[in-house]
C-alpha cells in the first residue's frame, strides 16, 4: 500500500536507528512533517527510546489505525514495487520491494535458514520494536535484503523494463535524502520476475547454504520473526532486495579502537597469538597508537576474514572497544593514552564477491562489520503493508 498524498515527502522518513545521537535530526522531521499524514507518526525512532516507550507505542498504534480508518491508503495486490534511489554521488541503487517467509529466516546463532542475518543481532534492540509491532495493524519497512546475483538477473533487467511499467512515485526524500522513484511490477512482469527469482534460490542453493542475507535491518526482522512464533502478526514481512553487486550499493568498514591498555605489550602480544610471519598467508591490518602506525598480519588460518580473526581476539581479551566509521576519527582517538586504532580495510569488489561465501563458511559477521552508505542514503519508510 502506498499513501495517496500530494506531497511524499512529509510522508517518508528514514530508518528509525539512524541519527540516534543527534536528537536534533527527529525534530527537523517532526517539524518538517507538520500536521500532515506522516511515517514520523507510525515508528518510535531509536533517539527517542526511554525506559518505558508505553505511551509512544500507543500513539503509534493509535494513529495507524487512524490513517487506515481515514482511507488514505491505495492497495496494489500480487505485486512487487522497482525501485531507483538517488545516492548522494548521483548513482543510482535500485531494488525491489516485496515480502519474505519468516519461516525461511533466522538470526539465532546455530540455525541455517535460506535468509539470515549478516551480523551479530543485540537482543536488547528487539524488545521494543517487538511491542510496537505486537499490536500494529501495519508495518513499514526499513529492511534491505541481499542478493548474490553476479549475473545481474534478477532486478536489473527492470531497468530497461521500466519504460512498459506504471509510476507509483518520483520524489525528493526530506533533509538530503536524494531522490526515489517507483514502478508497479504485476501481471506478466510480476510472473517474469518470480521465475527470476526462483531461478535465483534454486541456482545459489546449489552453491551456498543461505541465498538472501539481511544488511540493512535485522533487529527489526527479528522482531517480526518473534511476533510471528508468537501469533501476534503475519508470517510475511516486507523488504527491499538489493543486489550485493549494484554499483551504486556502497560498504564502508567500521574500525576498532581499543582503550585502556598499555599499547606496546599489546600489540606484542597480539603479534604472538593472531598474526603470522607469511605474508601470502596473512592479512596485513593498519594501527594507530600515538601519532605513530605500524601493521599487523592477521593468521588466515585463524579466520575467513580478517575482522573475524581480530573480533574474536579483541573479546576473548574483554576489550573496552569503540566503533569508528572515520579514519581520520580513527587516528585521531588513537592519540589517546592507552589507545590503539585498527584500521579495517575497505569493502572492495574482492570482498563483495566473497561476502556471501564468507557467512555461509563462518556464519553471522562479527557485530558492526560494515556500514551500507552514509546515514541519509539509509531505507525511507514508504510503503505500508497491513499484518493483522
Amino acid at each position: 500500500m502506498l499513501p495517496d498524498l500530494e506531497d511524499l515527502s512529509r510522508w517518508a522518513v528514514i530508518a528509525c536507528d539512524q541519527f540516534t545521537s543527534q536528537p536534533d535530526y527527529w525534530e527537523k522531521v517532526k517539524d518538517y512533517a507538520g500536521d500532515s499524514p506522516s511515517a514520523f507518526n507510525l515508528i518510535l525512532p531509536e533517539a527517542m527510546l526511554k525506559d518505558n516507550n508505553t505511551d509512544e507505542i500507543s500513539r503509534i498504534n493509535s494513529a495507524m489505525n487512524d490513517y487506515l480508518q481515514r482511507h488514505i491508503f491505495t492497495e496494489y495486490k500480487n505485486s512487487y514495487i522497482y525501485v531507483e534511489r538517488e545516492m548522494l554521488d548521483g548513482s543510482i541503487r535500485k531494488g525491489i520491494v516485496g515480502v519474505i517467509d519468516l519461516e525461511e529466516y533466522d538470526y539465532r546463532p546455530g540455525t541455517s535458514p535460506l535468509i539470515r542475518a549478516t551480523e551479530e543481532t543485540v537482543k536488547e534492540r528487539i524488545p521494543p520494536r517487538k511491542l510496537i509491532r505486537q499490536n500494529a495493524p501495519l508495518e513499514l519497512s526499513h529492511v534491505i535484503l541481499l542478493c548474490d546475483d553476479e549475473r545481474r538477473e534478477i532486478i536489473e533487467p527492470l531497468r530497461l523494463a521500466k519504460h512498459s511499467l506504471t509510476k507509483l512515485y518520483d520524489f525528493d526524500l526530506m533533509l538530503g535524502g536524494g531522490n526515489i522513484k517507483g514502478w508497479l511490477i504485476r501481471g506478466d512482469h510480476r510472473r517474469a520476475l518470480n521465475m527470476r527469482i526462483d531461478s535465483y534460490i534454486k541456482r545459489k542453493s546449489k552453491e551456498l547454504s543461505l541465498v538472501f542475507a539481511v544488511g540493512d535491518g535485522n533487529h527489526s526482522l527479528a522482531a517480526a520473526k518473534a511476533c510471528y512464533e508468537e501469533g501476534f502478526t503475519s508470517r510475511y514481512a516486507m523488504v527491499e532486495l538489493e543486489n550485493i553487486h549494484d554499483d551504486a550499493l556502497k560498504f564502508e568498514p567500521i574500525h576498532r579502537i581499543v582503550k585502556g591498555v598499555e599499547t606496546e605489550s599489546f600489540i606484542a602480544e597480539l603479534n604472538e597469538s593472531i598474526c603470522s610471519s607469511s605474508k601470502s598467508k596473512s592479512w596485513p591490518i593498519k594501527y594507530y597508537s600515538h601519532g605513530t602506525e605500524g601493521t599487523v598480519h592477521l593468521d588466515k588460518s585463524k579466520g575467513a576474514s580478517p575482522l573475524i580473526v581480530l573480533q574474536k581476539y579483541l573479546d576473548a581479551k574483554n576489550c573496552n572497544i569503540d566503533y569508528i566509521h572515520d579514519t581520520d576519527a580513527l587516528k585521531g582517538l588513537s592519540e589517546e593514552e592507552g589507545s590503539i586504532g585498527f584500521e579495517m580495510p575497505p569493502f572492495d569488489e574482492n570482498a563483495k564477491r566473497d561476502f556471501f561465501k564468507v557467512i555461509s563458511e563462518s556464519g553471522v559477521l562479527p557485530r558492526k562489520t560494515f556500514s551500507m552508505g552514509h546515514a541519509s542514503e539509509k531505507r525511507y519508510y514508504l510503503e505500508a503493508r497491513v499484518i493483522q
